[in-house]
């Protein structure tokens, strides 16, 4: 109609340019998973795998390697965060502190991730082991997932302001970690331990990588504190039981160790206990 004022083209481009970037905040739900697998590694297509039949041998003083197993990292949306070899060592070296102190502990190696193949197996583990000088290793691994909802508040997403001060997304991270403590010319399981975490957040669209990336970090943060404490309490049941069946872990000390303190008291317990058990045996025999 005649009158009217038209709208400039470039008005038009612009708009359905805005509309268009707001709909992109209407992702009704993002996710990340991140996961390694320690089953995965040591039994790469071995549904019912073998249990090891020889006795593990443990060694006075141990020398100890600590890695994380090959990741299967699959971010499941743009701009997903994986977890890089730095937090990796830096988590690792948290745990070594805590357990490096104790007297029937000689050395813990931290093993870079690249050292592991993936599906590399006992095979891998192997040389691992040989390269490094250790016998026992702990494997770690993970399995993270992050989702980011939208709430009530996204609806104030369609203007432009509102994306960059409402908190109409929900965050979610769960973490889980495993510690698998191994020892390697027999390929027993020792012992193994959890650590978990859960956080709860909000953030406007504009924040969610970066709080989620966050909040990734954060997780693995506490999963680990929680890993330490379950690692320590697994140890002392490991004790327990090496003194109820010292049959189950033969216990041999390197020359020049001589061991004692508290801490080893556990170790000579179960030499002992062995002992006196094959004592008894003999003179059952000889009766």
């Amino acid at each position: 109609m005649r009158g009217q004022p038209r709208i400039p083209r470039c008005v038009w481009v612009i708009g359905i340019l805005l509309l268009a970037g707001c709909s992109a905040f209407f992702d009704d739900q993002r996710k990340t998973d991140r996961s390694s697998s320690i089953v995965n590694y040591l039994y790469p297509g071995q549904a019912n795998p073998l249990p090891p039949t020889s006795i593990p041998v443990l060694h006075l003083p141990l020398r100890v390697g600590i890695a994380f197993v090959p990741s299967s990292d699959n971010a499941r949306y743009a701009g997903g965060h994986g977890v890089s070899e730095v937090q990796k060592q830096q988590l690792l070296a948290r745990v070594a502190d805590q357990f490096r102190q104790r007297e029937f502990i000689q050395s813990i190696e931290l093993i870079p991730t690249t050292y592991l193949r993936p599906g590399g197996g006992f095979d891998n583990l192997d040389q691992v082991s040989r390269l490094l000088s250790v016998d026992v290793v702990v494997l770690v691994a993970y399995d993270q997932v992050q989702f980011s909802s939208e709430n009530k508040l996204s609806l104030a997403y369609w203007t432009i302001v509102g994306a960059y001060f409402f908190h109409g997304n929900k965050n979610d991270t769960q973490t889980l970690m495993e510690a698998a403590v191994y020892d390697v010319p027999s390929r027993h399981l020792l012992f193994r331990a959890p650590g978990v975490s859960e956080t709860h957040a909000t953030s406007t669209a504009i924040e969610v990588s970066a709080q989620l990336q966050q909040a990734s970090a954060q997780g693995f943060a506490v999963a680990t504190d929680d890993l330490i404490k379950n690692l320590q309490t697994e140890l002392e049941r490991f004790r327990e039981r090496v003194k109820s069946a010292p049959e189950t872990v033969r216990i041999e000390k390197r020359a020049g160790y001589t061991g004692g303190g508290a801490s080893e008291a556990w170790f000579a317990s179960a030499v002992a206990l062995l002992a006196l058990a094959r004592w008894i045996a003999a003179r059952r025999r000889t009766a």
